[in-house]
């Protein structure tokens, strides 16, 4: 499948900014099971310092803001090649070794409702995968997706408590839950196709876990299904704080306000148009 992903993000100052930095991790990755024909970035108040990889392979780039701009705009766009490997990314790689992904983290750190969540599973254990199967469904009972009601800083352990979150709570309880059970867990952001629809409100977010025999193998527990050829991965880390399309500071900007635009469509090949297998699941983005 190709997709095309068109991203703004613009940051409006309320007062005068003397000194910003912004890290950005939007540059989807040429990796197992996708592949980056293009991408370019266009910046309207900032300028690039510096373009790296950070410790998960994420492609970085370090802008400055220019002093005294009242908004930053950043525009991304490109055009991705997928195709659906069952949700298998497959062996690890990079400079981080697997038992970094076992290590609780503040937004993944287990508490009494993890607990209570994983002693509720009646599930075999020895069978890795089927186990985090039957905790991606059971994460999804107990946990209505519902906009609004957690942020960037709600845990996993705040989310379960409330019964309520979006895909970024879901993929920590998901994360929180399955390191408890030393099995090496991670965050993924990045892009979902959606069916119906090429708007969209913000990325999405999910879960990938290290199954023996098969690597990383990714969850969409707000979806109840494996991610497939719609979902285009940007970023990763150890939770969301890791893998956060956009970080950063700016002195002097008093109250900013936030607004992002996004588009993800299919191209059209030969004036065919390529069939997304959607397996009758529901579809939810953002968080």
């Amino acid at each position: 499948m190709l997709l095309t992903v068109k991203h703004t993000t613009r940051y409006v100052f309320e007062g005068k900014v003397t000194h910003g930095l912004q890290r950005l991790r939007l540059k989807p990755k040429s990796t197992h099971g996708q592949e980056v024909i293009n991408w370019r970035m266009d910046l309207s108040g900032a300028k690039p310092e510096a373009a790296y990889d950070d410790q998960h392979f994420n492609h970085t780039d370090l802008v400055s803001i220019v002093p005294g701009v009242p908004e930053v705009v950043v525009t991304c766009e490109g055009t991705i090649r997928t195709i659906d490997n069952n949700g298998i990314t497959g062996p690890h790689t990079g400079h981080m070794p697997l038992w970094c992904f076992l290590r609780p983290t503040p937004l993944t750190r287990p508490g009494p409702k993890v607990r209570q969540l994983l002693a509720g599973i009646e599930a075999n254990r020895s069978d890795t995968l089927g186990y985090l199967h039957v905790l991606s469904n059971a994460i999804a009972d107990q946990v209505e997706y519902v906009s609004g009601t957690t942020d960037a800083h709600t845990t996993a352990e705040q989310a379960l408590a409330a019964g309520k979150g979006v895909c970024q709570d879901h993929a920590h309880i998901f994360i929180s839950a399955g390191r408890m059970l030393d099995v090496p867990m991670r965050y993924v952001g990045g892009y979902l196709h959606m069916d119906d629809r090429d708007e969209q409100e913000a990325g999405h977010g999910w879960a990938e876990a290290h199954v023996p025999g098969l690597g990383w193998v990714g969850f969409d527990v707000s979806n109840a299904i494996c991610p497939d050829e719609r979902y285009i991965r940007v970023a990763t880390g150890c939770d969301y704080g890791e893998a956060a399309p956009v970080t950063g500071i700016a002195v002097g900007a008093g109250e900013t306000s936030l607004d992002v635009h996004l588009s993800v469509g299919e191209n059209k090949v030969g004036g065919q148009q390529q069939q997304s297998a959607s397996g009758g699941q529901r579809q939810v983005q953002g968080g």
